[in-house]
Order: C-alpha cells, then sequence, then structure tokens
C-alpha cells in the first residue's frame, strides 16, 4: 500500500496503524502544499474498502479498488477548496504526450488525467450540493464534463489523437469554470450538515471516507459543526483532515484527531515525484515551481505586474486595475491571483523592523485577505477588488506617513 507516495515516512506508519487495527476513525494528515497528503488520503480509503487477497496493493483489481483508483467510488466524500486547475494542465500534458509519442506510461497518464479533474469534480457531489443555490448551474457543467470524461474513461478505446486533444482542452476548460465559478474557499455550512447526515447512513460496502481538505480555513460556525460529528464519529466511518497550517486548527479539533506529519520533500525527491507522476525528466525544481509552468500568464509576469501595481500604490499613484487585470490574463484561473496577492504581501514585509512598521502590516496583510475574499466568497469581480485594495493600502500609507514606500 502506498507504493506511489515517494519519501513520505508518514505513510509507513499509517500503514502500521492499518495493519495492526490501530488506525483511529478521526486523523489529520499534516505537511505543506504538494506533500503528497491528499493522495495518501484517497489511498487510505481504497485501502479500507478492499476486498482483494493483499489488502491494499495498489495492483490490485478487486471491485472497489478499481471505483477507487478511477475515483468514483461512492464511498468517499471529498469536501474543501483546492487550486486543481494546475494539476489538470499538467496530467493533461502528460497524457497528450504519451499519447502523441505511443509511449509505454500511456495508460498510467490516462489514469492520471482522469484522477486529476475528478479530484475537482468530486467536491461537488450530489450528496454535497443538497439545498446549494447554485445546484442547477453546478449540475450543467458538470454534465457536460462527466460527458466529455466518458469518451476517454476506462474499458473504451482511446478516440483517434486529434479528437483526443480537442475533448482533453474541453475539460480543462470546462473544469477551470466549475473551480473559478463555484469553488468556495471555505467550506459551507450546508456542506458539513449534509456530510453528516450520509454519514449517518450505513454503508452496504466496506468503510466510508469522508475528506476535508484545507481543514483550517473554515469558519468558526464550520468548526463547530464539525466538532460535534468529531466528537461521536459513525462506527463505518473515517474522517480525514487535511491541512498544510496545523496551528490554524482549534485546539478542540486537535484533541480529537491523531496527527501523521508530512515532511517537505528535499529536491531530489522532488524531482523523483515529477517524474514518476508527470513523466518529465528534464525538470528540477519543486513541484509546485513545476505546476506554475502550466500557468496560462508566467508566475514571472504576475510578479513583475504585482510589483508595478504595488509601487504605484505607495508612491501615490492609482494603478488602473482593469488593465492589470488584463496584463494578467483576467487572473483565470483563479491560483493566478493568489500569486499576484501573495507577492504584494512579500514587498510589504519589508517594513517589519519598528513597531510602526507591525502595525502597518498587520493592516495591510488584513486588506490583503480581503481582496482575496471579496473574490472568492463574495463573488466580487476581481477588478472591483483590486480597486478596493488600492484604496485600503492607500489609506494605509497615508496614515503611516508613507511608511510601506520608506525602504524601497
Amino acid at each position: 500500500m502506498f507504493e506511489n507516495l515517494v519519501n513520505q515516512n508518514a505513510v509507513q506508519l499509517i500503514s502500521q496503524d492499518i495493519k495492526n487495527n490501530r488506525f483511529p476513525r478521526t486523523v489529520m494528515y499534516c505537511g505543506n502544499e504538494a506533500s503528497g497528503k491528499l493522495s495518501a488520503a484517497l489511498e487510505t480509503a481504497r485501502v479500507f474498502s478492499c476486498t482483494g487477497r493483499k489488502r491494499g496493493l495498489w495492483t490490485c483489481e478487486c471491485p472497489s479498488c478499481l471505483r477507487h483508483k478511477s475515483l468514483i467510488c461512492s464511498n468517499v466524500l471529498l469536501l474543501g477548496p483546492r487550486d486543481c486547475s494546475l494539476e489538470i494542465s499538467a496530467a493533461k500534458d502528460c497524457f497528450v504526450r504519451a499519447f502523441r509519442d505511443n509511449a509505454k506510461y500511456l495508460n498510467a497518464a490516462r489514469y492520471l488525467f482522469l484522477r486529476s479533474i475528478r479530484k475537482l469534480t468530486m467536491r461537488f457531489s450530489g450528496i454535497l450540493l443538497s439545498g446549494d443555490s447554485n445546484i442547477n448551474k453546478i449540475g450543467s457543467v458538470l454534465e457536460e464534463i462527466n460527458d466529455s470524461l466518458e469518451l476517454l474513461d476506462f474499458p473504451r478505446e482511446l478516440p483517434p489523437f486529434d479528437e483526443s486533444v480537442k475533448i482533453t482542452e474541453n475539460l480543462e476548460k470546462l473544469s477551470f469554470k466549475l473551480e473559478s465559478d463555484f469553488l468556495y474557499d471555505s467550506i459551507p455550512i450546508n456542506q458539513i450538515r449534509n456530510m453528516e447526515e450520509w454519514a449517518h447512513i450505513k454503508s452496504e460496502e466496506g468503510k466510508k471516507t469522508i475528506i476535508i481538505e484545507n481543514a483550517d480555513r473554515m469558519q468558526n460556525s464550520v468548526r463547530n459543526a464539525l466538532l460535534k460529528i468529531l466528537e461521536e464519529p459513525p462506527e463505518d466511518c473515517i474522517f480525514i483532515l487535511l491541512t498544510s497550517n496545523k496551528n490554524a486548527i482549534m485546539e478542540t479539533i486537535l484533541s480529537r484527531v491523531r496527527p501523521y506529519n508530512f515532511v517537505t520533500r528535499d529536491l531530489e525527491s522532488q524531482a523523483k515525484v515529477i517524474k514518476l507522476v508527470f513523466h518529465n525528466e528534464y525538470f528540477n525544481g519543486e513541484i509546485q515551481e513545476y505546476l506554475q509552468t502550466f500557468l496560462p500568464v508566467a508566475s514571472s509576469k504576475l510578479k513583475e505586474e504585482s510589483e508595478k501595481f504595488y509601487n504605484m500604490i505607495i508612491h501615490g499613484s492609482i494603478p488602473e486595475t482593469a488593465s492589470f487585470v488584463k496584463e494578467c490574463g483576467n487572473f483565470e484561473p483563479r491560483i493566478e491571483l493568489k500569486i499576484f496577492l501573495t507577492h504584494i504581501l512579500a514587498q510589504q514585509k519589508k517594513i517589519l523592523n519598528n513597531q510602526a512598521g507591525c502595525e502597518a502590516s498587520a493592516q495591510t496583510v488584513k486588506v490583503i485577505q480581503n481582496a482575496w475574499e471579496n473574490v472568492t466568497l463574495y463573488n466580487l469581480s476581481v477588478t472591483a477588488a483590486l480597486e478596493i485594495l488600492v484604496r485600503d493600502i492607500s489609506k494605509i500609507n497615508i496614515t503611516y506617513g508613507k511608511i510601506l514606500c520608506a525602504d524601497m
């Protein structure tokens, strides 16, 4: 089990606890982005449902394992926000290269692409969406995605190369739309309530697994609702919380889960993952850097525009926000906006050398976070959110005697 996870000691501990029947019903996988937490969680779910002779082997072809490997198992619920778009683009690139070259790893690349999209669509399960005001709009996009996925799915023969490329491009486009328009940045409380109702329905086959990604981003009301079910989890359910920021998890939740810590892999190990998963032997950077090579707008361009935007504000100019949005490809997919704002966060850290600077920085961090939430939680346009950000940063800068440009 967990054969596909490279250089993660945590999975050895997980494997031992499963084999020795010591794996609890509520756990937390902690580690930075691209450390393999979600892959490990999905594998954990598969292992607990496996009906094969050698429990948990990736090569197992029992009906349950086949459904889990294709991410179409009805015994798994996946909740929580995630930036899926770059992984989908990287998986698409791998699949297209494999098909073009008739590579030996074509089936593996095919699985990779299908799974990358289902890691997104699983978050829009009808179970979770019950009562959601956008359910009809989401259902329309999901139907298009599922119809196209069926054309590439096993055991069907792949369409001719050119037709397959068009299908992958359409799937990429639809997935970006689904993520940008409908994926919440914080889990709505009604999804927790829907999940709880589902969790108490007895499973007819194996254990149910509920995976909550980026559990640190939950609002207080959602955390409290989750806490209730973690206090007395149903007998045949496993809860796996994933986080890159363990310190942001409320203590009462931490006290009810067993943590498994995923380490930050060294560059050699990350290069091995890129080679194993995406079949790229030439990239020697970090996994996140590799994924960012698939941004429609290069990360270097986003950094350049971010620096220009911030410098204009702190020196008293008013940026033409619509022009910046256009230069950055309308910030689609949404992760481009996160990168843009992250670079602003990095620039303002230069003032952290005295009390006034720390106070101004804290306020700047808050308004940058507000800009992100205005887009992701309140559906404000990016242009409008950036205009508010310009106003707020300008006000902070004036209030503190132009402190934001003091070290420029």
